[in-house]
């Protein structure tokens, strides 16, 4: 019997690519097949351990910043190193006694150790071009090659790591933002804008060696509120000028001085930056009152990929929805960066407002391209932005924040409250919907919600809504109906008045961060926009997929279990000979336990849009009490009163047959 394989084999890979990555990064994938053939003829021992600890001494640079800069710095310590590691390649070439299998393998790690080699120097001579471009533009100290900075911009929220970035800019004033732009194409190199670093799609991730990050924290322009008149408004309108760089609270703080909100409030406003906020097209809780960020911009200005200044002003704004206005006109102009001067006259683009926007939803979020408006909902990929004006908005005196727990299995019996509630707001004279939101259960548990309700449990659906008006007393008559609504679909209803319990109501949808805690994974997200009557049938979409990919894990686990048990099964037979008859006896009693559990669930998998009816054979004798005869496999699985469980069906009953102090 052989030895189980390790998992990995190369030396110091301490980070997510497995060895078959590895090298085929730095060998190319024929060789990784020639590796497995070779090990395969038992042609490699020694000879493959050498090849090993060369393709990990030169994994381990290129994946540590701060032991590149050392390198780069110390030339006698970067030869001793290149010289051991020709050393080990030399002795893989003696040893391979004239097999050209072994030959061809060793070529490659001489080569892919020349370009390792050959990276130190084209990188010392890189660094001093771009040193003395940018230096021309921006200050020493904004241009930064050092390991911390570039391990602190490799990756954003989502904790996707890809290629570290070449060096990291920091520029002090939107002026030197053009220039920079200019050097890095002049330099060949990818260019990523950052803010905050906040983004759960992967936008700000480097995905090229020579990528320069521009970071704009810097850019902290935050005018004071002014009342000013905007291109084809005739009364003054309350607006902000904001860089890039500023964090979206700050601009909601400086909008409240002045008795204003700020429409623009994504979950991630105490870190996010505006810049990104215009990339994205964020919106958040208020946009079901005042639309997304595209809804709220007077004007704003970007750098172009040529390094030219490009500025786009709305004209004839709504000060609401976009997609409510009849025509949306915009004006966009270039600006020569070197000479500031205008180039060509301003180009004025015209579209429908509904073609903006997706019928029946707040954002469409499968056209980046907004009949090309440049900037907004690009993250990133037509300009870099740098500065801009939003509109600003005069809050209802008085506002109640409701919480909503639904609970019950069937979501389809709580998302009709929704339209409900909206519908009735919408159509009220005097009060108005400022915002609105909806968790499902995942997040539920994800954040350790705890209930605010006395059933025992956490709801399946929480709704939380903010209700605003100028008279109290039709706002609370408002926020008691829409609980009673609420009652209806089988909900409880609470009503905050205070601004701290409005606050605390709000607080469970600001931890996103949570989903990646509870999924322990890596977390990257796209805008996803339903209409409100379809929720139903995207949660059940959603979860129909987890039950399939769920079902045919379990059936992949149980093939897993079946290899291990005929190991230990020859392992148990050679050692333990004068019970082979009783161990035998427990080794088919399990596989005929893992038959079972993968007919059933196949079964199930297979018919998930079949009535329960026509799979009673697979059901278990406690599920087919529960279940509803005429309903579907997929919506008992929903509600629970179908369950495929690993540990009861499988791992609890294993741990029996294989009981007592002679099989642990």
């Amino acid at each position: 019997m052989t030895a189980t394989a390790r998992i990995r084999e190369i030396p110091y890979n301490y980070t997510s690519f497995s060895d078959r990555e590895i090298i085929i990064r730095f060998l190319g994938e024929p060789m990784w097949a020639l590796i497995n053939e070779l090990r395969g003829s038992r042609r490699t021992g020694h000879s493959a351990r050498m090849l090993f600890e060369v393709l990990g001494d030169m994994w381990v640079v290129t994946r540590n910043p701060f032991i590149q800069d050392d390198l780069l710095e110390n030339k006698k310590r970067r030869a001793q190193l290149i010289t051991a590691l020709n050393h080990r390649i030399d002795q893989i070439i003696a040893r391979a006694n004239g097999n050209t299998k072994a030959l061809q393998l060793a070529d490659k790690a001489q080569k892919a150790l020349k370009r390792f080699a050959d990276w130190f120097e084209t990188q010392n001579e890189l660094r001093a071009k771009a040193l003395r471009k940018f230096s021309r533009v921006t200050r020493k100290d904004n241009i930064d090659f050092s390991g911390m900075a570039r391990v602190s911009h490799v990756t954003d929220a989502t904790d996707w790591r890809v290629e570290f970035p070449f060096v990291v800019l920091t520029p002090d004033t939107e002026d030197e933002m053009a220039g920079l732009v200019k050097s890095c194409v002049e330099l060949d190199l990818t260019i990523i804008a950052r803010g905050g670093g906040t983004g759960y799609t992967g936008g700000a991730v480097p995905l090229y060696e020579n990528t320069v990050v521009i970071n704009t924290e810097k850019l902290e322009l935050l005018s004071e509120v002014e009342l000013k008149i905007i291109p084809g408004v005739e009364q003054p309108v309350p607006v902000v000028r904001t860089g890039a760089g500023v964090v979206t609270r700050r601009v909601s703080e400086r909008a409240a001085e002045h008795g204003y909100v700020f429409a623009v409030d994504p979950t991630s406003q105490d870190a996010s930056t505006i810049g990104g906020n215009i990339a994205m097209n964020a919106g958040g809780k208020k946009a079901v009152m005042w639309g997304t960020t595209l809804d709220n911009l007077v004007s704003w200005r970007m750098v172009t990929a040529d390094g030219n200044w490009l500025e786009v002003e709305r004209i004839n704004h709504n000060l609401g929805k976009i997609h409510e206005q009849q025509q949306v006109e915009f004006r966009v102009s270039r600006y020569d960066s070197k000479t500031q001067s205008l180039m060509g006259e301003p180009e004025v683009l015209i579209f429908p407002g509904q073609s903006l926007r997706k019928e029946g939803l707040g954002k469409d979020v499968t056209d980046k391209f907004l009949g090309g408006l440049p900037g907004v909902q690009k993250e990133g990929c037509d300009g870099l932005i740098t500065s801009a004006v939003f509109v600003l908005h005069k809050m209802p005196q008085h506002i109640r924040t409701v919480c909503l727990e639904f609970y019950g299995n069937d979501i389809r019996q709580s998302v009709p409250a929704i339209v409900e509630i909206k519908d009735y707001l919408d159509q009220h004279a005097e009060v108005m919907l400022s915002g609105l939101e909806h968790l499902d259960d995942r997040y539920i548990r994800a954040v350790n919600y705890t209930a605010k309700a006395s059933r025992g449990g956490l709801p399946k659906m929480l709704l939380i809504a903010d209700i605003a008006g100028d008279d109290e007393n039709v706002v609370n008559e408002s926020a008691s109906h829409v609980v009673r609504l609420a009652n209806a679909r089988d909900a409880e209803g609470f009503i905050a008045v205070s601004d701290e319990a409005r606050h605390r109501f709000w607080q469970e949808r600001a931890r996103t961060a949570a989903i990646a805690a509870h999924t322990n994974a890596f977390k990257i997200n796209e805008d996803v926009v339903i209409p409100l009557d379809r929720l139903a049938d995207y949660s059940e979409g959603i979860e129909r997929i987890n039950i399939e990919q769920s079902i045919s894990n379990k059936l992949c686990m149980l093939g897993a279990i079946e290899d291990c048990m005929q190991i230990s099964e020859q392992e148990a037979n050679q050692s333990d000979p004068e019970n082979i008859d009783l161990l035998n006896q427990k080794f088919d009693s399990a596989r005929s336990l893992i038959a079972l559990s993968r007919q059933r669930w196949k079964a199930l998998l297979d018919h998930l849009d079949d009535p329960v009816e026509s799979q009673k054979n697979s059901l278990l004798e406690n599920e087919i009490e529960q279940v509803k005869q005429d309903a579907t496999i997929l919506h008992q699985l929903l509600q629970k009163n179908i369950r495929i469980s690993y540990r009861k069906e499988i791992e609890k009953p294993l741990k029996q047959i294989f009981s007592g102090h002679d099989l642990l």
